[in-house]
């Protein structure tokens, strides 16, 4: 299991990183992000002509069932990665 430790350091590498990590990833971010601190999605669907938030809702919703934990561990994998990727 990661520590909460790894995780806040990854929050704060995406601060640094110099190229903007494309939307697929950003949205994967913002998902893992979401789950890793407030687990399951308990929220109401935004409504149709909202796409930014509707994806992120898409997004988050995708990871349903997913334990803090394991969000926790594809956001530090994830950042890493892409940290890799500007070397």
């Amino acid at each position: 299991m990661e520590s909460n430790e790894a995780f806040q350091n990854a929050l704060k590498t995406v601060d640094t990183l110099t190229q903007r990590p494309s939307n697929e990833h950003l949205l994967k971010l913002y998902a893992l992000y979401k789950q890793a601190t407030h687990g399951d999605n308990d929220t109401e669907r935004p409504g149709g002509f909202d796409f930014k938030a509707a994806a992120k809702y898409n997004a988050w919703e995708k990871l349903k069932g997913q334990s803090k934990e394991e969000a926790m561990k594809a956001y530090i994998d994830l950042v890493n990665e892409l940290k890799s990727a500007e070397s």
